[in-house]
């Protein structure tokens, strides 16, 4: 997953796609293999392009296995779990035993679960600060009476 291609292997694919752009017919491999492109891009814009263009192929009777799966490791990479999971899902819907599918499935899993105990940990640490405040201030203004 963290394999990143060489700007020319970029550039080619880029001119493949924008070629058939302007002949006015992007073949489904040109805009799978762009896109797939993209989303080993270190720069977010571009996979979120290369997101976009594989959510292009996904259509009712055709093999979507290769662009949910890449679709959901665009999103990954964005850090878009919940679009991701959502993505990876269907694919194990599509293919339960496909290891690839698994392992990113548990990739994401794991950093949701990592990220919730994160987000828990700084709303407990916040709630003991605005906790302890209001203690405090019940003990001056208790104080004060």
């Amino acid at each position: 997953m963290d394999e990143v291609l060489s700007e020319g292997d970029v550039k080619r694919f880029e001119d493949q796609y924008n070629a058939e752009v302007e002949r006015g017919q992007v073949s489904s491999v040109t805009q799978f293999s762009y896109g797939w492109c993209l989303i080993k891009s270190s720069n977010r814009s571009e996979i979120l392009k290369g997101v976009l263009l594989l959510q292009g192929l996904c259509h009712s009777g055709t093999d979507q296995r290769d662009y949910l799966y890449f679709i959901a490791e665009g999103y990954y990479k964005l850090n878009e779990y919940k679009s991701a999971l959502r993505y990876i899902n269907r694919l194990l819907q599509i293919e339960p035993e496909n290891r690839q599918g698994l392992e990113l499935h548990e990739k994401i899993t794991g950093q949701m679960k990592k990220d919730g105990l994160i987000g828990l940990g700084i709303l407990g640490g916040t709630a003991l600060i605005v906790g302890g405040a209001a203690a405090l201030a019940g003990m001056v203004f208790a104080s004060r009476k």
